[in-house]
């Protein structure tokens, strides 16, 4: 395995990366501005998996209240770094970064890593039916 370290500071995270990452492969963000990913990064917890050699490999926002709720979103591993644990250290980070704040929630989605996140104390939702959302018009 590669060792990797996860840093929370945005300004040592290569955000046009991210917008790379983000509006060019990632199916939930497709054409997202830079504009929209620096504005949400800087208005959010963040999470950078470096390599040994500072490379950004992987990135996770968390938006929050740091009260009550949170949500573990836009969670991005290069597809070159995939399987060398960037995505297990960034889960690692964001559960210790969110668990001594004592919120009552913390939510994510997923299409393919519910066995990743379950490794982490994340389960399914029991009560789907109570979910909503909101779309864009």
């Amino acid at each position: 395995m590669t060792a990797l370290r996860v840093t929370t500071d945005v300004d040592d995270i290569d955000l046009d990366i991210v917008h790379r990452w983000l509006s060019e492969e990632a199916y939930w963000a497709l054409g997202r501005s830079r504009e929209v990913v620096e504005a949400a990064a800087r208005g959010s917890m963040n999470f950078g998996a470096l390599d040994a050699n500072g490379r950004l490999v992987g990135y996770a926002r968390v938006v929050t209240d740091r009260v009550t709720f949170a949500w573990l979103c836009d969670v991005f591993v290069d597809p070159a770094a995939r399987g060398l644990g960037a995505g297990k250290a960034l889960a690692a980070a964001v559960v210790a970064a969110v668990r001594p704040l004592g919120l009552k929630r913390v939510m994510l989605a997923t299409s393919d890593a519910h066995e990743l996140y379950r490794r982490f104390g994340f389960e399914s939702v029991t009560d789907p039916e109570k979910l909503m959302i909101l779309g864009a018009e």
